[in-house]
């Protein structure tokens, strides 16, 4: 059995708190810390990803930075792998790039963008890794594919992080994780998105079953790479109380959960710090989860959590 991978906290934000700018928050999580900030890149009331993760890393000097992640629709793969290799390289390698196929059904209506079935998606975000990659890669990047065509395209600038930034893809769905399991270095084991908002849809797939199915489908497709992946999870409740109780039947059938499946679900964590900390622990031994990211509302009641818990 391979040596379980250390605890990392990282902190979602989609813009700073109230009479706090984006530097000051970010130099707190990094003061606090957390290993990352990420960005995620939606349409709505939020900072542009790439900018803000700029903003963030020219603000602190060991925080890690994240796109959770890039919509692999809204830009073309050929400007997304400029982008991100600038980014790593001003950032000193402190980049991670997520990129995704694209879920939240209002970026599309709102922008008038087509939203294709999650098969044609999932096929382009393929292409589109060919593409960045490549771009990262010495040499001329070619790329001839249903979606994408690249012609002898030498990227630049390249990437500092050898041989290039991690890539994290997450999903709920088997092709999705197939493909994560292939070409990512992080997964993310998402809830499924395919009603295309967190509703009380998504609920079947945060359970306890729902996940070990995920695993499995990552470890059959990655082979022998599996041991080197990192596992991420996303947690939609994070909460220190005395009633894990009562906050699990308050919340869980919102999210189409009984308060049992919500209170082992990897994408809750309610307790007291030790509770936390051994719910932590429990679901590194079962599930292998090292890397675990929080909104930005929880972060300053989990920050006794990431003291205890990150680099261990």
């Amino acid at each position: 059995m391979p040596r379980p991978k250390n605890f990392r906290f990282t902190v979602q934000a989609p813009l700073p708190p109230a009479d706090t700018s984006w530097a000051e928050l970010a130099r707190r999580v990094e003061g606090l810390g957390y290993s990352a900030l990420t960005v995620s890149d939606h349409l709505d009331n939020q900072y542009a990803t790439t900018p803000a993760l700029m903003a963030a890393a020219d603000a602190t000097t060991t925080l890690r930075i994240g796109s959770l992640t890039y919509g692999n629709d809204y830009r073309h793969p050929v400007v997304l792998a400029k982008e991100a290799a600038t980014i790593d390289l001003l950032s000193g390698g402190r980049f991670e790039f997520g990129l995704g196929a694209g879920w939240m059904t209002t970026d599309y209506d709102q922008a008038g963008l087509a939203l294709d079935r999650p098969g044609v998606r999932i096929a382009r975000l393929a292409e589109a890794l060919d593409v960045i990659t490549g771009l990262w890669a010495d040499g001329p990047c070619t790329v001839d594919g249903e979606h994408y065509q690249v012609r002898g395209l030498h990227g630049f600038p390249k990437p500092v992080q050898s041989p290039r930034p991690p890539i994290l893809i997450g999903g709920g769905g088997p092709k999705i994780l197939t493909l994560a399991a292939q070409r990512a270095d992080i997964i993310g084991l998402n809830i499924a998105l395919h009603a295309g908002r967190i509703d009380e849809r998504a609920g079947p797939s945060a359970t306890h079953e729902a996940t070990m199915e995920k695993i499995d489908w990552i470890r059959a497709a990655a082979g022998p790479r599996f041991d080197d992946l990192e596992l991420q999870v996303r947690v939609h409740l994070a909460a220190i109380t005395d009633d894990r109780v009562g906050l699990a039947t308050a919340v869980a059938p919102a999210l189409g959960l009984t308060p049992e499946e919500a209170l082992v679900s990897p994408h809750a964590l309610a307790g007291s710090v030790d509770e936390i900390v051994e719910q932590c622990l429990e679901r590194r031994e079962a599930y292998g989860i090292s890397c675990i990211g929080i909104g930005l509302d929880a972060m300053e009641a989990m920050a006794p959590v990431v003291d205890r818990l990150a680099g261990r």
